[in-house]
């Protein structure tokens, strides 16, 4: 079994006492700079990854000039799909009557995480589906998943963001460009055995789905968000975490009766 390393206990409380405290309370440096953060967010801009049926991002500037005041002031107006570039899938994005995304709890949002690399069977098929040997074999050479985790799937295509060809498999728009996405996802028995057998509390992936590109129906979305599991998605940089031993913060919008939305999500690491 391979050496993990150490856990972080005192990391995400601490992070959230300095949150909390502020400034004014005078934040130790000291814990901060025994943190490492890592930005799993891609950028929002014009050519973010959107899903074939979903309109593009869109930034629309209203102001920016200096005022008969004399300040410079400037505002932007944001145009977007609740499903685009890094984000949320809340419960009720594929279960009836399940939350939505300003009732997912925070517990939901932020913990101890693993990092799953399956890039390599991932870039010997498009269409690969991360089973349940594939976390078996994880969990053989790192320990098993502790009940109440993050799993963080990384398939290696966020090296093709925003490339919408390499990324997505095809470029083309609407219900055609649909029938043409070719990407990795999570097979619906590993989405099972994540729920059953380790009670994970979220599940993410570097892809613009959970499921398979070729899916038609779905099984990860609604096995996981079913069972109140959310879903982050097109998340960036995985490969710059360990397999073990760190923290997410994964704060989306609160849009009030949302089936999703835009995602500011963090990994917190010990500086070593």
């Amino acid at each position: 079994m391979a050496a993990q390393r150490e856990p972080l206990p005192a990391v995400l409380p601490a992070v959230l006492l300095l949150i909390v405290s502020g400034c004014a309370a005078g934040a130790d440096p000291i814990a901060w700079r025994d943190i490492v953060a890592v930005d799993l967010t891609h950028p929002f801009a014009a050519d973010t990854v959107v899903w074939p049926t979903e309109h593009d991002f869109r930034l629309v500037r209203q102001q920016a000039g200096d005022t008969a005041g004399g300040y410079y002031y400037a505002s932007n107006r944001i145009e977007m799909p609740e499903h685009g570039g890094t984000h949320i899938d809340a419960p009720i994005h594929f279960s009836k009557g399940a939350p939505t995304l300003d009732q997912v709890p925070l517990d939901r949002l932020m913990g101890p995480a693993v990092h799953i690399d399956v890039s390599g069977p991932c870039a010997a098929d498009r269409d690969y589906r991360v089973t349940v040997d594939d976390l078996e074999r994880w969990e053989a050479a790192h320990g098993r998943i502790p009940n109440g985790t993050i799993v963080l799937l990384e398939t290696g295509f966020a090296r093709f963001w925003p490339d919408r060809k390499a990324y997505l498999g095809t470029e083309r728009r609407g219900r055609e460009g649909v029938a043409e996405l070719h990407f990795p996802g999570l097979h619906e028995e590993a989405a099972h055995w994540l729920v059953r057998e380790r009670r994970v509390k979220a599940v993410g992936i570097d892809t613009a789905s959970i499921d398979y590109g070729q899916s038609t129906g779905f099984e990860a979305h609604v096995v996981l968000l079913s069972h109140h599991v959310p879903v982050f998605e097109n998340l960036a940089d995985l490969r710059r975490l360990p397999a073990s031993g760190f923290d997410v913060v994964a704060l989306p919008m609160r849009i009030a009766g949302g089936t999703g939305g835009p995602l500011r999500m963090v990994a917190l690491l010990p500086a070593r």
